[in-house]
Order: C-alpha cells, then structure tokens, then sequence
C-alpha cells in the first residue's frame, strides 16, 4: 500500500511538474499566435493523443473481461458542459499571460483552490474558520502580488484572475461527471469540444496563417501533447493510488513549478514577460501558497459529524 501510494504522488508531482512549465509555453506561444488560436490547435491536438490511450485501456479491460463505457448521453453532455468551461477558462488564461508572468499566472490560478470551497457555501456547505483564515491569506497575497505602489492592477492579473474562477467551475463540473462516467473519455471529448470551438471563433473572427502557426509549434506541441495529454493522463492515474487531500496539495505545486521554472529561464537569458519578480511579489506567492494549503487541512472528527448532521 505505501509503494502504491508513493507511485500516486509522484505520477502527481509529475503532472503539477508539467501543468507549471506548460504556463512558459503559454507565454511564449501568444508571442506567435492569437490565444484563441493557441487554445484550439493545442486542445485538438490534446484530444488526439488521448485516443490511442483510450483505445489501449479499453483492450486492456476487455482482456480482463471488465466493463468497457459507451459513449452514452451522460459521457456526451459532461464532455460538452466540461469542455465549454476548459475553453473560456483556458483562452482567457491565455490572455492574461500576454500582459502577466507565468510565476503570476500560476499562482493566481491556483486561487481555485480557494474559490471552490467558497463556492460551496451556495450549497449549504458550512465555512470552516481554517477555511475563512486562507480567504484573508489569499486577499492579502492577491494585494501584494497585483497591487503596485499607484494602487492599480495590471490587466493580465484581472484576467488570469476571472479563469480561475472558470477553473473553480470546471472543477466543480468534472468532480459532478467524473464519478459517472470514464475520466480519460471525458477528458478527450472536453479536449476537442475546446479545441473546436476556439477554431470556429479562430476562423470567424481571425485571419490565421500558417507561418505563425508553425512558428509556435514547439510550445503548441508542449501544451498539447504534455500538458492536456500526458498531464492528465497522469492525474487520473495518480489519484487512484493517493487520498484526495494529498492529490490537492500535489497539484497545487504547478504554481511553485511555475515560478521556478520563470526563475531559471530568465536566467538562462530567455526573454519571458514580467519574467522577473521583486520581494513584494514574491512574499505575495508565499501567502498564496500557505492559503492553498489551508485549504488542504483536513476537517477534525466531530467537525465532519456535525456536518453530515446537518
């Protein structure tokens, strides 16, 4: 059980490994392309690798006489509502990393660590104090790291800002569908609903070209291929083997990986918007992150008692 369990973290770590450099690739893919443009051919291409995956898993279940999902109505309509949120939440991320830092971004979008609980008030779920305390650790972190000394807010931190409540969303989607239905299905439906969709808006309101496009093609392979393929492959698989708190806090770690990975490069000599980040700002990912893991705390017995009471 422990080497099982060991297995699960690290496939995690993995994944939050390739969701934190996945914010570089965005930031240098929007320097070729629209953002639209970027979301749509990496999703598809997402959704593609995916397919040989699905197929593999399901031969293996059928060897083992284990049953194999259809695509029914249930797989169909999550994939469409899940995919729909993936592509606001996404192409506005992506926005917002043209006028932002990945470190930034990343820790930002980590929010949804916070904003989903809080969501949960709307359904009657019962606020822990723990809970309330991370609300005034991030507001404090948001203030330090997008507030500068003439009070005003950069635009990309709105932005990324807005996606992490649509990720708050997704994620409240996915864990509604995901007990329900096949996880790497939905993925890839959601994958090519996203992708499809950025394409049409691409094509209505864009004038691709096929240079740029080639241009880009190592960060749209990355993030396509890495980041919606593998990584959530990954995720999937890891959390099988790991208790859910652990799983969180694992993944949160892309923001971290985010930063880092900002860090090393600009050092390295790449020229990455805002790529560097002064003491304020990074005191600022400090109280963001230390909100992300109290979040994390799990509940004490009898306060789980009194809330099944309830």
């Amino acid at each position: 059980m422990k080497n099982q369990k060991l297995k699960g973290n690290l496939l995690l770590l993995l994944t939050a490994f390739v969701w934190g450099v996945s914010f570089i690739a965005q930031s240098k893919g929007v320097e070729e392309i629209s953002p639209v443009a970027f979301n749509g051919i990496r999703s598809v291409l997402g959704g593609i690798v995916l397919l040989p995956v699905i197929y593999f898993l399901d031969t293996n279940k059928k060897k083992h006489n284990l049953p194999v999902q259809r695509l029914d109505k249930k797989l169909v309509i999550g994939g469409i509502i899940c995919g729909i949120f993936l592509c606001l939440a996404s192409t506005i991320q992506t926005m917002g990393m043209k006028y932002t830092s990945p470190g930034k971004a990343g820790f930002i979008t980590a929010l949804y660590m916070v904003i989903v609980p809080i969501i949960g008030l709307f359904t009657g779920k019962k606020l822990r104090p723990v809970m309330a305390a991370a609300v005034l650790v991030a507001v404090c972190g948001m203030y330090l790291m997008c507030i500068d000394s003439e009070l005003s807010v950069n635009k990309g931190d709105i932005l990324i800002f807005i996606c992490a409540f649509l990720f708050s969303g997704h994620i409240l989607v996915i864990d509604y569908f995901s007990p329900k239905v096949d996880g790497v299905k939905l993925s890839c439906i959601q994958f090519f609903v996203c992708g499809i969709l950025n394409i049409i808006w691409m094509f209505l309101f864009e004038e691709p070209q096929l240079k740029p496009i080639l241009d880009a093609w190592i960060s749209i392979g990355y993030a396509g291929i890495f980041s919606c393929g593998v990584a959530y492959t990954l995720q999937i698989v890891g959390q099988k083997y790991t208790d859910p708190t652990s799983a969180s806090i694992l993944m949160s770690l892309e923001s971290v990986f985010a930063t880092l990975s900002t860090v090393i490069l600009v050092a390295l000599g790449w020229n990455l918007t805002g790529g560097q980040m002064n003491l304020k700002e990074i005191i600022g990912c400090i109280f963001m992150f230390a909100a992300i893991l109290l979040v994390q705390l799990p509940e004490k017995k009898q306060d789980s008692l009194n809330a099944e009471r309830l």
